[in-house]
């Protein structure tokens, strides 16, 4: 699978209970097909007390599957899909991604 979603894109969230929320990918699980967005997704953990940490309730992210996320457009900022495409020509030849909704080329 190509790395259509990497670490510091600007996400929108398409389906689940955090719809339409937008974010930043902090982590990305390329086996399971996942990826971990800032402010979505939040759970509740319940954490033993230990001699670094007080223990109680811990807020914190759980993963979503890649299907329900789309790249922010870096234009207007809607949902879009992402392609790859080859610019320059034989030795500076370098494929880079870029929004299907614009055409624009993603800052990697």
């Amino acid at each position: 699978m190509a790395a259509r979603i990497k670490k510091g894109d600007k996400v929108v969230v398409l389906t689940g209970k955090d719809k339409g929320a937008e974010g930043e990918v902090l982590k990305v699980f390329p086996k399971d097909d996942k990826v971990l967005v800032q402010g979505c997704q939040m759970i509740t953990k319940h954490v033993k007390p230990s001699q670094q940490s007080q223990g109680g309730l811990q807020r914190t992210e759980a993963p979503i599957h890649v299907s329900n996320v789309a790249l922010k457009d870096p234009k207007d900022g809607k949902p879009t899909r992402v392609g790859f495409k080859i610019v320059g020509e034989g030795d500076d030849a370098k494929k880079v991604r870029f929004a299907k909704r614009s055409g624009e080329v993603i800052d990697v």
